[in-house]
């Protein structure tokens, strides 16, 4: 099995450290970099090698909003652009989880009650080592 490398931006460093430590854990995921505003995301993301799998997205940052980081995502040059975008939030209600989908997230979860369905999520978009053949 692959290992997934994503991105995740939380302004909260307790729960960068939780959701580090238990999505590494758990999943063949390799957190590579993290950011606590949408502006520091994106300064991430436009370097060159910070390619990733996913990014995982809180809604409330530190300066800017997850939301924000959705639609300037879309705009990044195809290295840069990742694959996925999740957005992980406690405000996951009807109306964030649409604005969330109208811009470009592939899902969104609630941080209180759906990290088990994220798990189980992120474990379907772990690549498989195809074997070689003659």
């Amino acid at each position: 099995m692959l290992e997934l490398k994503a991105f995740l931006v939380e302004d909260s460093p307790l729960l960068q450290a939780e959701l580090i430590a238990t999505l590494e854990e758990l999943l063949p995921l390799r957190v590579l970099g993290v950011a606590d505003s949408e502006a520091s995301a994106l300064r991430w993301l436009a370097q060159p090698g910070h390619a990733v799998d996913l990014i995982l997205i809180d809604i409330f940052l530190k300066g800017g909003s997850g939301l924000g980081l959705l639609r300037a995502v879309q705009r990044l040059p195809p290295p840069a652009l990742p694959r996925r975008l999740v957005v992980l939030s406690n405000y996951a209600t009807p109306d964030i989880r649409r604005s969330c989908l109208e811009l470009g997230a592939d899902r969104i979860f609630d941080k209180s009650g759906e990290i088990d369905a994220l798990i189980v999520y992120l474990r379907s978009l772990v690549p498989v080592a195809v074997p070689l053949t003659d």
